[in-house]
């Protein structure tokens, strides 16, 4: 009975999509390297005629072994959950200052980021990453190309990004980052001078839109010193695709539901770019108090 009471709650009941979702949640254990379905085709290619299950590889014996996996990955959930927060003492967790998220010392470090560029989609961009000098770092990096590609669709190109792994529990569940303990976000880099968008992703209980997600314009002064930047989540703006923010409802950032984090640079200059990172973290500055920086009015 408690099992299914978790497989129904990491099962989002929304529209159409409810069985699905319930579905592939009981039935996760038991498919072997199958990808269910996907939302992106690139632009001017056909659409695809065979139905996404019929792609599906069913192992008994793999789903096992996974079901295994996902039962103990549970126990230690549950196990955490009892603790505290983030499996610390309450005490701990209310005193604590400022906690490191992200740092890079290694390729397993890296693993837990995934880069993408308009190549995805015909553009010519390129957008790398690797460890710094001494495995110090991450070093994001590659070539900005706004040309765009003929594939009478796109209408923009010249992007690269750089985005963390979403999180993920047992049986397939989303797991949040829960950020409401501190109020800014803490980060030591190194650019070039070019302008950088760091993007922090939740997830869209009440929109129909895809990626809806918070951003700050993050501007590295370049040079060989090393810049820590502290960014209030007041600072975050509201952006989604095809919507802007109404300024009689300002959309606060709700810092229970994070899913990922974000860098991508696009400000349309051709040329080779570079961004190196040290660590991202959090930080509580109890002398800032500000909730919504941005003007909020009524329009007539």
């Amino acid at each position: 009975m408690a099992l299914t009471v978790v497989l129904l709650n990491g099962a989002s009941f929304c529209g159409g999509c409810c069985k699905h979702k319930v579905l592939l949640s009981l039935l996760g254990p038991f498919l072997s390297n199958s990808k269910l379905y996907s939302s992106y085709r690139r632009p001017g290619a056909q659409p695809e005629k065979k139905l996404s299950w019929q792609n599906t590889d069913f192992s008994f014996k793999k789903g096992i072994d996974h079901l295994k996996t996902q039962l103990s990955l549970l126990k230690k959930e549950t196990q955490d959950y009892l603790l505290r927060p983030g499996g610390h003492p309450l005490s701990q967790h209310l005193m604590e200052q400022t906690r490191v998220l992200w740092q890079f010392r290694n390729q397993e470090d890296l693993n837990k980021w995934v880069i993408s560029s308009d190549e995805e989609i015909g553009g010519k961009s390129k957008v790398y990453l690797k460890l710094g000098r001494n495995n110090q770092a991450a070093l994001l990096y590659g070539t900005l190309n706004t040309e765009v590609p003929r594939d009478g669709e796109t209408k923009y190109s010249g992007y690269c990004s750089m985005r963390s792994r979403p999180a993920v529990g047992s049986f397939n569940r989303k797991k949040y980052y829960d950020w409401s303990n501190f109020n800014s976000l803490y980060l030591r880099v190194r650019g070039d001078g070019r302008p950088w968008m760091v993007n922090i992703y939740t997830d869209p209980y009440f929109s129909h839109q895809k990626d809806d997600l918070y951003s700050y314009f993050m501007f590295t002064r370049g040079g060989p010193y090393w810049e820590e930047i502290k960014i209030p989540f007041s600072k975050f703006f509201f952006s989604s695709r095809g919507r802007v923010q109404d300024n009689q409802h300002p959309v606060w950032l709700d810092k229970a539901s994070f899913l990922t984090l974000g860098f991508t640079i696009g400000d349309k200059v051709d040329g080779p770019f570079q961004l190196e990172i040290d660590f991202i973290g959090l930080l509580k500055d109890r002398a800032h108090r500000e909730e919504f920086a941005y003007e909020a009015y009524d329009k007539n």
